[in-house]
């Protein structure tokens, strides 16, 4: 198979959760299976038995993996890949209950730095993010798997817009009531210190990972490294903020002004998770369409394209550093 590298949008990959819920259709408007909890939408993944494949168009069905053999730099550009796969995975979150207590090793294959973007909380809706001040390890491994391990937590105030950044280590828990765009290095690997008591879909409690959880949390991860302070940066057709600066990649709310077509920009692999409006990316052999709820993968050596957007057009643009920032 022999094609150009265009921008394509993949078909989202549903995940039955029994803390999930339905708000992904009526939010993002995606087309939920019927009849169970869905608590993530798998949107850009190339994990073993996850990968991703594109939705439409010449390349329909092509895998994220596949889209890498193929186009190698042209894709990437100077990005390299994790552990021979793509660097990034997307995910959409719905979390009708409280999520587990939970941490992601700090070091290893399955190291996981993360970013929340809320996309939509309820009134007086909490998520939980590091550990509250003076809380040590012995404080914690008391009162593991209990439900005193939430008031070990700091706990934030959750509204829409708001940008949160996990490096891997950090012990953490989604609450009820928020829907996120999450943004993260390719791990699937989570380690659970508390779940509310709660079975899985099963029926059956869900394993925990106590032993693992208390090896993997820091304890320096500071307020002002999880909330960092957004930078206004200059764009000419809208308003670019700069919300996640981290080694692993970058994270950017864009909002459109203006509505007149112009060139798409080229020369670095860009990832964009459309959050209001509609476009389109057209070149002289591609078009490819996109709406709310959608991420669209834009190649580094993308073939030259012409971006059509609607007026109050809104997404999160990620990028991944070439090097240590």
């Amino acid at each position: 198979m022999s094609s150009p590298p265009v921008p394509v949008v993949f078909e989202p990959l549903y995940k039955p959760k029994p803390w999930g819920g339905r708000r992904l259709a009526t939010l993002l408007g995606k087309h939920l299976p019927a009849d169970v909890p869905i608590g993530e939408s798998w949107e850009l993944a190339d994990l073993p038995d996850n990968e991703s494949r594109v939705r439409d168009g010449p390349l329909a069905g092509t895998s994220l993996g596949e889209l890498v053999q193929l186009w190698g730099r042209d894709l990437l550009g100077d990005v390299q890949l994790d552990d021979g796969r793509f660097p990034l995975l997307i995910k959409f979150l719905d979390a009708e209950q409280d999520l587990s207590v939970q941490v992601h090793p700090q070091a290893g294959p399955g190291v996981k730095q993360e970013a929340w973007y809320v996309v939509h909380a309820e009134p007086g809706a909490k998520l939980y993010a590091g550990l509250r001040d003076g809380v040590g390890p012995d404080d914690v491994q008391r009162v593991a798997n209990t439900p005193q391990i939430v008031d070990m937590l700091r706990a934030w105030d959750a509204a829409a817009g708001q940008c949160y950044y996990l490096p891997s280590g950090t012990l953490h828990a989604l609450g009820a009531g928020i829907v996120v765009a999450e943004v993260q290095t390719p791990s699937d690997t989570t380690y659970r210190v508390y779940d509310w008591d709660r079975a899985g879909l099963d029926g059956r409690p869900r394993e925990l990972h106590v032993r693992e959880t208390l090896h993997n949390i820091r304890y320096d991860v500071t307020p002002a490294l999880i909330a960092q302070p957004p930078t206004r940066m200059d764009a000419a057709l809208g308003e670019v903020t700069r919300l996640v600066t981290c080694t692993r990649f970058m994270l950017d709310h864009v909002r459109v002004r203006a509505s007149l077509p112009c060139d798409l920009a080229r020369g670095t692999l860009r990832v964009w998770i459309i959050l209001r409006g509609r476009g389109r990316l057209v070149g002289a052999a591609h078009t490819c369409t996109f709406d709310r709820g959608d991420v669209v993968l834009i190649p580094a050596g993308c073939a030259p394209t012409r971006q059509e957007l609607a007026g109050g057009c809104e997404w999160l643009e990620v990028t991944v550093p070439t090097s240590g920032l």
